[in-house]
Order: structure tokens, then C-alpha cells, then sequence
């Protein structure tokens, strides 16, 4: 385990498992997507990881201050918790949190404090989120995006923000898909 990954987990554990257990398995399932495509990473793959666990620290009830957990968490892990700023980002833009931030009108905050880290990142952290069920066991993004849409209402917020974002969340699936396979094909 890496020093970033080593931060990471207890910090997430500290803020999410007692509160939100069931956010914490999540979290810890997307960490472990996370590791199974490392390999495929580099030198990113601790900084994914790391991320991965954090993703959704945002919903501790100590942190939310706007409600919209990306922003909310991005904020306390670059001010409270002095995070890695790469870490930072990719917790604030996790899984089209654009269009989210859109629908909140907090899209100017988002794009304002937090800058976009390379595609490829962001298409891992929300292949490893939306490949996750809630309680942390793999699933696929299809029946992910159909399980959110379930749990909070076609019609509200983050029922209407899912879908929308629904052909984006599949083409990060598929992007992330063809780079582990590409890598696979690369001699050694």
C-alpha cells in the first residue's frame, strides 16, 4: 500500500463508516475496481485508488454543506483535510458531477475551484463507481444507473441528473474498457 493509499482509507473509514455504513462498502468497492485495473494505470494507479476511496466522502453528515457531495467533499479534502490536489480533482468531477453541478446550479463553484484531471482518470474513477452496487459487490453500469434512478425517483434530481448522464457514464465504461484492453495487447 501506497503512502497516498494509506491516508486514504483510514480518512474515508473515519468519516463514512460509522454514519453511512452501507456508503462505506460502496466505497470500498470501488476501491477494489480500482485495483483490479491498476495494473493498467501506472504510476496513477495508487492516486486512482486513493481516490476511489474518498470518492464519496462528501456525503458525511459532518461535511455536507451544499449538498451535492462532489463539491462538498472536494472542499473538505482540499481544506481540512490537505489532500494531494490531483486526488482533490478527481473527488469533485467524479462520475459527471458536471452535469450534476449543472441541475444544482453549482456548476460555476465546481468548474471555478476544482480543475478536470485527464480524461483517462476520470473515465477510471467512474468506471470503478458506476461498475459498483451500493453495498460494494460488482455490477455493471446499465443496472447501476437503473438502481439510482430506483432509489431516488425518475422524476427528482439526481433520478433526471443519472439519466442524462447515462451516455456519458457508458461511453467512461466503454473508453476505460478498450485502454485495459490495449494495454493487455501491449508486449511486455
Amino acid at each position: 500500500m501506497s503512502k497516498l493509499t494509506k491516508w486514504a482509507y483510514p480518512l474515508a473509514e473515519s468519516l463514512l463508516a460509522e454514519p453511512l455504513p452501507r456508503r462505506w462498502k460502496h466505497c470500498l468497492g470501488v476501491a477494489e475496481r480500482a485495483r483490479t485495473i491498476a495494473p493498467f494505470l501506472g504510476e496513477d494507479a495508487d492516486l486512482l485508488e486513493a481516490a476511489a476511496v474518498l470518492h464519496d466522502i462528501g456525503y458525511a453528515p459532518d461535511l455536507a454543506k451544499t449538498g451535492f457531495h462532489p463539491l462538498d467533499g472536494a472542499r473538505y479534502l482540499r481544506s481540512v483535510a490537505d489532500a494531494d490536489e490531483r486526488v482533490v480533482n478527481l473527488v469533485a468531477h467524479h462520475s459527471c458531477a458536471w452535469m450534476e453541478a449543472e441541475a444544482r446550479d453549482l456548476h460555476d463553484q465546481l468548474m471555478g475551484e476544482f480543475p478536470r484531471e485527464e480524461a483517462r482518470l476520470n473515465d477510471a474513477l467512474c468506471y470503478c463507481d458506476m461498475n459498483t452496487t451500493p453495498d460494494g459487490t460488482p455490477t455493471n453500469p446499465i443496472d447501476r444507473i437503473n438502481e439510482i434512478t430506483g432509489r431516488y425517483g425518475p422524476e427528482s434530481l439526481i433520478g433526471t441528473f443519472i439519466r442524462r448522464a447515462e451516455p456519458e457514464i457508458l461511453a467512461s465504461t466503454a473508453r476505460m474498457l478498450e485502454h485495459v484492453a490495449a494495454a493487455k495487447r501491449q508486449p511486455m
